[in-house]
C-alpha cells in the first residue's frame, strides 16, 4: 500500500509521522489530545464527533449503569476519553483497527487522566471480551470504508447491548445519513434524531426486550 492509499481505517497507516498536541473544550471538559498522520481528523476533533458528543443523553447513560460503554472506532480517543470523564468508575471500551490511532488513544487517556478504559486494536467488536454486554454504543463510523463496513457495524449492535441499551451514532445527511437510519430502525425496531445540524445527524436506537 503506498502512503496515498492510507486512511484513518488503515490498518498499519505507512504515512510519514508528525505528531501534534491539540487542547479541546467539550461538555465542559478541558481535554488535550496527541494526534498523527495517518488518522481521522488529526488537526482538531472534527464538526460530527463533536456534535455526537454534546448530543449523547447523558441521563440515559448513567441509568445503564453500570454495563460498560463501547466507543467503536475510537480513533484517538475523544469519545472514549469524554465518556470515561463523565461516568468515572465506568469501563470504557475503545476500539479501532488503526494501529498509530490506538497507540494516540491509550497515550490520550492518561494524558487527561481517563481511568477505567480498555483501548482494543482489531475490526469491529471483535476485539471484545466473549460475551460482553454493553450499556451503549457511540460512534462516529467510517463512512469511507462503504455502507457495508457501517451497516455492519449496525447489524451487530442489538446482540452485544444490555436490554435499554442504547446505540448512537453520526452521519452526514449527504453521506447517507438517510439510508442510515432507515437500516438502524429495520435492526433496532426504533430510531430517533437527537440532533440535526451543520448537515449531520444524530441518530439513537434502544435495545429493547430480554437478553
Amino acid at each position: 500500500m503506498s502512503r496515498a492509499d492510507d486512511h484513518y481505517y488503515t490498518a498499519d497507516p505507512r504515512s510519514e509521522r508528525n505528531l501534534r498536541l491539540i487542547a479541546e473544550e467539550i461538555r465542559g471538559l478541558s481535554l488535550r489530545f496527541m494526534t498523527d498522520a495517518g488518522v481521522f481528523s488529526k488537526a482538531r476533533i472534527d464538526r460530527g464527533t463533536r456534535i455526537l458528543l454534546e448530543a449523547l443523553p447523558l441521563d440515559a447513560l448513567q441509568r445503564s449503569a453500570p454495563a460498560p460503554l463501547l466507543d467503536l472506532g475510537c480513533g484517538y480517543g475523544p469519545i472514549g476519553i469524554v465518556l470515561a470523564k463523565l461516568f468515572p468508575g465506568r469501563l470504557v471500551y475503545m476500539v479501532d483497527p488503526n494501529r498509530r490511532a490506538v497507540e494516540l488513544a491509550r497515550r490520550n487517556a492518561a494524558l487527561n487522566g481517563a481511568r477505567d478504559v480498555a483501548v482494543l486494536e482489531g475490526e469491529g467488536y471483535e476485539p471484545l471480551p466473549p460475551g460482553a454486554a454493553l450499556g451503549a454504543i457511540v460512534t462516529n463510523p467510517p463512512i469511507r470504508a462503504g455502507k457495508r463496513v457501517v451497516w455492519d457495524l449496525v447489524d451487530g449492535a442489538p446482540e452485544r447491548l444490555v436490554p435499554g441499551g442504547m446505540f448512537t451514532c453520526v452521519a452526514q445527511t449527504k453521506h447517507g445519513a438517510k439510508s442510515l437510519r432507515a437500516h438502524i430502525e429495520s435492526v433496532f425496531g426504533n430510531v430517533q434524531e437527537l440532533e440535526k445540524e451543520g448537515g449531520y445527524r444524530v441518530l439513537h436506537a434502544v435495545r429493547a426486550g430480554a437478553r
